[in-house]
């Protein structure tokens, strides 16, 4: 993976792109590796917890990835591109539904709340990752 990072303060839309894919491929390995840790050493429970909170994790990073492309497509044209308010209902709606996921993962499971949160910060720290990856390139 000797691919070129571009500097925070010369990011096009093309590296924007390809960081937040890098960022949910990242997620994920880092979500499906420590769940498989969390089942042997802790049980399914928790480990399905923390599976649950990976997969909104990179779900979000997917929606922000979408969000982002509208945005910029907007300020390319100066006017909102035509699927942009459906855009923005179903991000409202993945939002509820990730909020029921929540929900149904803490009743169902009954894990440990602390395996969700951090398998929901994955994407946070992923992201981190990549900006300190751009400012040391």
């Amino acid at each position: 993976m000797n691919e070129e990072i571009p500097s925070l303060g010369n990011l096009s839309e093309e590296a924007l792109d390809a960081l937040l894919k890098r960022s949910v491929r990242n997620t994920a390995i880092l979500g499906l590796i420590p769940a498989l840790v969390v089942l042997i050493a802790s049980g399914w429970r928790n480990a399905a917890m923390l599976l649950t909170g990976a997969l909104i994790s990179a779900a979000s990073l997917l929606e922000w990835q979408r969000l982002a492309r509208l945005m910029s497509a907007r300020m390319k044209r100066k006017q909102a591109p035509r699927g942009a308010i459906v855009a923005i209902v179903f991000f409202l709606l993945r939002l509820l539904i990730f909020a029921a996921v929540i929900y149904g993962s803490l009743k169902c499971f009954q894990g440990s709340l602390i395996a969700l949160m951090c398998g929901l910060s994955l994407a946070v720290v992923t992201l981190m990752w990549e900006a300190l990856r751009m400012l040391r390139g």
